[in-house]
């Protein structure tokens, strides 16, 4: 197993209970990749993701692999689930059961707000019907994948995968606000609203209909269960091991070998590492991989994120555990990060999210608060004209996004007891991610799901898993992807 972000622990989790020997090589010095975490003076930041959507999908892991989720974790539902501001100074305190989001539309945004966002989210739950099975929980077959959405006419007038989120959005959404919270849900597959999918509007549906959730103590601690249980069903983790190379012996993965020169002799190669790093660096020059490198080089790479880690004195009244501050012009958002009219750039004047727990776990004292704030970025690409290591250039958009926060009300340049800021390069380095994006490739284009790595590679015996290969990135998905993968090695 290469590398040990979430979806390479839960592979190694289900193909340790299916009787399988494995090893797991990371090269950093901790587990849960992407799910990252940051301590300092009592202070205490998730650096990744900051919620669990469908957690089902993680109840169905530990239930395969020995013991209830809830033996190791505690989950909490958010009830508000976000609190949004809109550029104009509308409010919106999004409720965390779905009952209740009509209402909660029809107070802050006017009457028929609620029956516009619930009609669309009945068109989502009717794509999540049509989709989840034959794509979301089935190997990647290109051709046969498109054959089973396409059994049934109307299923597919219900996917239109010739539509876009934007599109889809103008045709249900009267209302601006409602029209800009929906294109929010391309960023979760790093992506842009005007060239995504319409079948993303499903995230808002599972989002609001299973609930948005929290791991108490920080979401770090669901790696580290998923580490765990990989290793009471035997699973053996290393460390600081870099892998090199995936070695091919008689025309299939034969192991790996790392940096130092020590080779890992496998019957099979399970590779959680990015895929264009994987095709580019792991097993360069392969005729077979030939194709797989062609589709990610025409796939648009996804966003990535700058990040701000703030320590603050006093509390801010009324903050929720989630607020997002959108700008007054969206588009121009995406025309930074994705290059339109330019080189990719930063953003001018960002939508900015904050998560700021109020887990006592992730604060020194009562008088206190740890805040992660992130914006979307353009990957870390200094030869597209995307240079994140530039002097100076993190401390003054740090400054910026500060700013922002000030003029959109939430003003704590003076308690700012210290700050870490992570840039798209610094992630890059961390995670082995290209450029640092986040999710691998976007899905921006009606075909960029069919460019995305399928699991099993052209090469026999090697598999791919986690966020940058099918069916994506995202908590929820990255465990599909394992899932997908046992099934596809099978039992021992």
């Amino acid at each position: 197993m290469v590398g040990a972000g979430l979806g390479g622990l839960a592979a190694a989790a289900r193909l340790s209970t299916a009787g399988h020997r494995v090893t797991v090589l990371e090269q950093s010095d901790r587990v849960g990749g992407k799910l990252g975490w940051f301590e300092r003076d009592g202070h205490g930041f998730d650096t990744g993701p900051s919620l669990v959507t469908l957690p089902a999908v993680y109840r169905a892991l530990f239930t395969a692999t020995g013991a209830p989720l809830e033996d190791r974790v505690e989950l909490v539902r958010l009830d508000p689930a976000v609190h949004y501001r809109f550029a104009d100074g509308t409010p919106l305190v999004m409720p965390g059961a779905l009952d209740r989001v009509p209402g909660a539309m029809d107070d802050a945004l006017g009457d028929g707000a609620g029956a516009q966002w619930s009609a669309l989210l009945g068109r989502a739950a009717a794509m999540w019907r049509v989709s989840e099975g034959p794509f979301l929980r089935t190997p990647l077959q290109g051709a046969a994948t498109l054959a089973r959405l396409a059994r049934n006419p109307a299923d597919v007038t219900t996917v239109a995968p010739w539509q876009t989120l934007r599109g889809l959005g103008g045709a249900y959404l009267r209302h601006p606000h409602l029209r800009t919270l929906l294109d929010r849900y391309a960023t979760y597959s790093g992506s842009d609203p005007r060239r995504a999918p319409a079948v993303l509007a499903t995230v808002p549906y599972v989002e609001q209909a299973f609930g948005s959730w929290y791991v108490r103590g920080g979401l770090h601690r669901l790696g580290e269960a998923v580490a765990d249980r990989a290793a009471e069903r035997g699973a053996v983790l290393r460390l600081g091991c870099t892998v090199r190379q995936v070695l091919i012996e008689g025309g299939r993965a034969a192991g790996v070998e790392l940096a130092g020169g020590e080779r890992v002799p496998a019957d099979v190669v399970v590779s959680g590492a990015d895929a264009t790093a994987l095709y580019a660096d792991l097993v360069p020059g392969d005729r077979r991989t030939r194709r797989a490198r062609r589709d990610l080089a025409r796939a648009r790479p996804s966003l990535s994120g700058f990040v701000l880690l703030l320590a603050l004195c006093g509390r801010t009244p009324g903050l929720g555990h989630h607020t997002v501050l959108f700008p007054e012009d969206y588009d121009a958002e995406f025309d930074a990060v994705f290059g339109r009219g330019g080189p990719p750039r930063p953003v001018a004047d960002p939508t900015v999210y904050v998560s700021a727990p109020d887990d006592a776990a992730l604060r020194p004292d009562a008088d206190s608060e740890s805040w992660f704030v992130l914006v979307n970025a353009p990957r870390h690409d200094p030869a597209g004209g995307m240079d994140w290591d530039a002097p100076g250039l993190a401390g003054r958009y740090a400054d910026r996004v500060l700013d922002v926060l000030a003029r959109r009300g939430l003003d704590v340049r003076d308690r700012v007891r210290w700050r870490v800021v992570r840039t798209p390069a610094d992630l890059e380095r961390e995670t082995g991610s290209v450029g640092g994006s986040i999710y691998g490739t976007s899905s921006n284009g009606a075909r960029a799901a069919f460019l995305r790595p399928a699991n099993a590679s052209p090469v026999p015996g090697l598999f791919l898993v986690g966020g940058s290969a099918h069916p994506g990135g995202g908590l929820p998905l990255v465990a599909l992807s394992a899932e997908i993968v046992a099934g596809l090695v099978g039992p021992a």
